[in-house]
């Protein structure tokens, strides 16, 4: 019996736990992981917070992982052992329901979700469908492709949907995991970027990733401070906290859109009157199709837009997991496995 190493959560708690590497199904794929990067979605998995498992099922989290097809079942199509691949947030859509017959693949109803109803990639191993394969540049390193197949391609669609005008002024709220890499794209998307954060500690860091323009939102209020700068065409929201984006719909200009990536317990509060005058609206984003993904990485590996990371080896995906729940990370932790081809 050939086993792997794994980090299993359950209830919030890490264990180190060694598991039967078995073959894959009918349209679906086993992927040997080289890097799977931590983020803040994890959570979901890792205290079962949506509730989609049983009490008392533990799981590997992770949703951010790149590797190799190391072995493959019936029916996957065109995907064979040695294609470097990747996987994010969701596992890869059923193509039958309502939803897939629409073409709308990022809300499949039977979708599964790395790391939260199926395993993930804190392991040296994974099984997916193939549905969910992202295909990844050999030119890519694994541990900066990683948290593009989540946080990237979050950031990126949401620029996407917010469809600025070339030299538009779209501002960033946040900057951290999703924020500083949202400031990149949108620099090299060639928008005019403000960048919203709390204190002083991070304007020098974000005029270096690309902004032209920045907001403490400790000493100004937001919204007016970008209504002095023309008003924003698009505002990326990405902290987790509703009362933080509310002042902001107070800085999009003429049909402007906050869009919010960034999940918060607490309700994002706004006035009928700040959306009417002015045609405003607040649209929620979520994650990406693989092929999009494909479209986010070629982006990002010829504008070098990279993520900032911390590399620690998987047996330490306890500590990389406090440390970016503690905010402490800069910015993205990666879990590397020493795989190589």
């Amino acid at each position: 019996m050939t086993t792997y190493h794994a980090i299993e959560a359950l209830d919030g708690a890490f264990a180190a736990v060694s598991r039967e590497l078995t073959e894959p199904g009918a349209g679906r794929v086993r992927i040997r992981v080289e890097a799977c990067g931590v983020c803040h979605s994890d959570v979901l998995g890792v205290h079962n917070l949506n509730g989609t498992r049983p009490a008392g099922t533990p799981i590997v989290p992770g949703h951010e992982v790149v590797g190799w097809i190391d072995a493959v079942g019936a029916g996957v199509g065109e995907r064979s052992v040695g294609q470097r691949v990747g996987v994010g947030f969701l596992a890869g859509h059923c193509g039958v329901c309502a939803n897939c017959r629409r073409g709308d693949f990022v809300y499949c109803s039977n979708q599964p979700v790395t790391g939260d109803t199926i395993d993930g990639g804190y392991a040296e191993y994974l099984t997916v469908p193939a549905s969910g394969l992202v295909a990844v540049p050999e030119e890519w390193d694994a541990a900066e492709a990683a948290p593009l197949l989540c946080a990237g391609i979050t950031v990126f669609n949401g620029l996407r949907k917010g469809t600025p005008e070339p030299g538009a002024m779209v501002a960033v709220q946040g900057i951290g995991g999703l924020g500083h890499l949202a400031i990149q794209y949108a620099a090299k998307l060639g928008l005019r970027v403000a960048a919203i954060a709390r204190g002083e500690d991070k304007r020098q860091l974000a005029l270096e990733l690309g902004a032209t323009d920045y907001i403490d939102s400790s000493a100004v209020h937001p919204g007016q401070a970008l209504q002095q700068l023309g008003g924003a065409q698009v505002i990326i929201a990405t902290a987790a906290s509703g009362a933080s984006m509310s002042p902001l719909v107070e800085g999009l200009g003429l049909r402007g859109k906050l869009i919010v990536v960034g999940a918060a317990a607490d309700p994002i509060e706004v006035t009928t009157s700040a959306l009417i005058f002015g045609g405003r609206s607040i649209e929620g984003s979520l994650t990406g199709t693989p092929s999009e993904n494909e479209a986010n990485l070629a982006f990002a590996l010829a504008n070098n837009v990279r993520p900032l990371v911390e590399r620690v080896p998987l047996d330490q995906a306890p500590a990389a997991y406090a440390r970016m729940m503690s905010g402490a990370a800069r910015f993205r932790m990666v879990l590397t496995t020493g795989a190589t081809r």
